[in-house]
């Protein structure tokens, strides 16, 4: 089974995550600090880190970048407190796979832990991120995998050939699995913004709850369809 680092310098969130994981089958190491968490991911080569972002010394953020430097491809999930949205996007702009806030519930956890291994399926294959379907009176925009710089050009084409179909309405549906960077928002809300100045009618659907809440904060709460 894959293995999972875990770094947060609480221990009973420790013994929490050792538990469930354990659980779930994973080969599970723990680190109660960032400089530990490091060594260690050296040494074993976890294919998924979790970690929190406030730690002393090595926090989160810097754990999230010194990984991605020595391995892009492994999906890391960061741990954030109910009011750390900002260090969320900043995370979700370096490339983490998802946030998750404390206290964990167990259902989020899932769902994070799921958006990680599809993303690592994805990995080979970056253009399946994005697709368009017509279905009948829509062009849906279909959103999977992780939403990055990197898909810029993809979420422009995939917009043009939505227009380009005239239907009356464009659907930006998002996977169960998919997630994105600040970055990504960015580009989606320009990408709305023009529609909608051009009369075009965008919704978004499919959103998990963290990433509406996200939505949400960044102005885009209109476009959300429940």
């Amino acid at each position: 089974m894959d293995k999972i680092l875990i770094i947060d310098d609480e221990a009973p969130t420790l013994t929490m995550f050792r538990l469930i994981l354990g659980a779930y089958g994973y080969t599970v190491f723990t680190a109660q600090n960032g400089k530990e968490g490091l060594a260690i991911f050296e040494k074993e080569k976890p294919t998924l880190v979790l970690t929190d972002i406030k730690m002393p010394g090595i926090d989160g953020i810097e754990v999230l970048k010194r990984i991605k430097k020595l391995d892009p491809e492994t999906q890391v999930i960061v741990i954030t407190g109910h009011g750390d949205m900002d260090l969320a996007v900043k995370a979700l702009n370096l490339d983490a796979t998802d946030f998750i806030n404390k206290p964990i519930q167990r259902q989020t956890l899932d769902h994070a832990l799921k958006r990680a291994e599809i993303r690592r399926q994805l990995a080979a294959d970056r253009a399946r991120v994005v697709s368009v379907d017509t279905q009948d009176d829509a062009v849906v925009i279909k959103i999977r995998g992780s939403v990055t710089t990197q898909h810029e050009t993809l979420l422009k084409n995939a917009c043009d050939s939505a227009l380009a179909r005239d239907k009356p309405k464009v659907v930006l549906d998002f996977d169960d699995n998919a997630s994105i960077s600040g970055a990504g928002l960015d580009i989606l809300s320009h990408i709305l913004e023009t529609g909608k100045a051009q009369g075009r009618q965008f919704v978004i659907t499919g959103l998990q709850e963290n990433f509406k809440n996200l939505f949400e904060q960044v102005g885009l709460a209109d476009f959300i369809e429940e």
